[in-house]
């Protein structure tokens, strides 16, 4: 999440409606509130994926960050907002505000690094990022990504989020569909070794190549 981007919709949980609206004019809404909530079900089986120390990647309020933490697993949230880093650390998870394109605690040795609620999108290109995550993993790492629905399709370009009445400044992002993941996972050096539904959402399991 980027700090200026999301601000306004980490500090208003409760406020009007947060949406996220690209340059094409496609508007998503911003479930908000699963965001500030426990990690729902839908989590679950990628918690359970998890079996050494994770990175929690844009990790917001850091419901996952904690899920995982109760795992009994060594996990570290990394967010650019210190409001995000802050929420999460409320939850009695170990946050680290940085940008994660920076230095990183432990580069090389993170045994998964989780990418969720449209994560993939940071930075506007998903093979930066996924290559990005390569080389915070040790060499049987895994990442543990959401996608969009099959059939869905890619986009990458600018995008900024309306909450209320408020306009956000412009930034980078993406949108990957599960179809579509192969390629930049390949260009990383990374293979999709499962892909799989839960709770209406998807996710992919990638395993260093």
């Amino acid at each position: 999440m980027s700090d200026d981007g999301f601000a306004t919709a980490l500090r208003h949980r409760d406020a009007d409606a947060h949406w996220l609206v690209q340059a094409d004019g496609t508007r998503r809404r911003l479930p908000v509130e699963r965001w500030h909530g426990p990690a729902e079900a839908a989590t679950v089986p990628v918690v359970s994926r998890c079996a050494g120390p994770t990175l929690d990647l844009g990790c917001g309020p850091g419901r996952v960050t904690a899920a995982l933490t109760r795992a009994g697993l060594a996990t570290v949230g990394i967010d650019v907002s210190a409001r995000a880093v802050a929420l999460t650390r409320a939850r009695g998870a170990v946050a680290v505000q940085a940008d994660l394109f920076a230095p990183l605690p432990a580069e090389g040795r993170w045994r998964h690094v989780v990418l969720l609620d449209g994560n993939i999108g940071i930075g506007g290109d998903p093979g930066r990022l996924l290559h990005r995550c390569r080389e915070l993993l040790r060499p049987e790492g895994t990442v543990l990504v959401e996608l969009d629905p099959p059939g869905s399709g890619t986009w990458q370009g600018r995008a900024h989020v309306v909450s209320g009445r408020h306009r956000g400044p412009s930034f980078g992002w993406a949108r990957l569909d599960t179809r579509a993941v192969h390629g930049p996972a390949a260009a990383a050096g990374l293979a999709v070794r499962e892909v799989f539904p839960a709770g209406h959402r998807w996710f992919a399991e990638l395993v260093t190549a």
